[in-house]
């Protein structure tokens, strides 16, 4: 695999400042790519685990973008699993709102598009390539928001808390933003997920059926006995089981979305 750290310009926009990413860029070292995934993080930001995560998708043949989430109040983010971590990380989502997860999200996939060559076979989005996205944590609840960009066709929003009470910076539940995803989008919550209590699940559930009654393009996958965080092999919470599986699907969906086999 071929990774480096790479910058990308994110433009003053409405209620939006001018940043710079600071992103985690990985892709095979032979080959034309698949496709292309967008990687978003916990709240300890892109830290070996996650760039863990972009290098697993570039050994499957994709072009992976790992991407800060606090590029306003935290471009360097790289913390452990700790207390202290959590209570950090949490501050700066505390700081973060919807338009600049959108702005930022906006600007990285237009540069992961760059990245891959235009190929008449393969899905695209508006004339361009097409774009898968993965996020844990609060990176899930921005999975689900990056999801309404008309790059990304297929989404994995793994254990994303909060999705059906609200949204980062303030407003109602992100989950009323369904009606903009037109590609697939797949909920992924643990059983046994303090942070998405049966209600909330219960309501993610019910959301995704209004906003796709036929059931092709929105899935709820639960991992029964599955506590919050069980995707990460660097936390306490991790169940290599549920994690499998969870990657397993994640693969088929980009397969099928991105890689024009669907």
């Amino acid at each position: 695999m071929l990774g480096s750290w790479i910058e990308i310009a994110v433009p003053q926009g409405p209620d939006v400042a001018a940043t710079v990413l600071r992103s985690w860029w990985v892709r095979p070292a032979d080959g034309a790519l698949r496709g292309g995934v967008l990687v978003l993080p916990e709240v300890f930001g892109v830290n070996p685990w996650v760039r863990g995560v972009a290098g697993a998708l570039a050994a499957e043949g994709y072009g992976a973008l790992a991407l800060p989430l606090f590029a306003r109040t935290a471009p360097d983010l790289e913390l452990g699993y700790d207390d202290a971590s959590l209570a950090e990380g949490r501050q700066h989502k505390d700081l973060t709102t919807t338009p600049q997860l959108l702005a930022d999200g906006a600007a990285a996939a237009r540069w992961l598009q760059d990245q891959l060559a235009p190929d008449p076979s393969r899905p695209s989005a508006a004339g361009r390539p097409a774009l898968g996205c993965v996020g844990f944590c609060f990176g899930g609840h921005a999975a689900l928001l990056l999801a309404t960009l008309p790059a990304v066709v297929a989404s994995c929003d793994f254990y994303g808390a909060g999705v059906a009470t609200g949204r980062p910076g303030g407003g109602p539940p992100s989950l009323e933003l369904l009606d903009q995803v037109a590609g697939r989008l797949w909920c992924f919550c643990g059983g046994a997920d303090p942070l998405i209590p049966p209600a909330e699940v219960v309501a993610i559930e019910r959301a995704l059926a209004a906003a796709d009654p036929s059931g092709e393009r929105h899935r709820l996958i639960r991992a029964e006995g599955a506590a919050h965080g069980y995707m990460c092999s660097a936390r306490n919470a991790f169940q290599p089981a549920a994690a499998a599986e969870g990657w397993r699907l994640m693969l088929e969906l980009f397969d099928a979305e991105l890689t024009g086999k669907g």
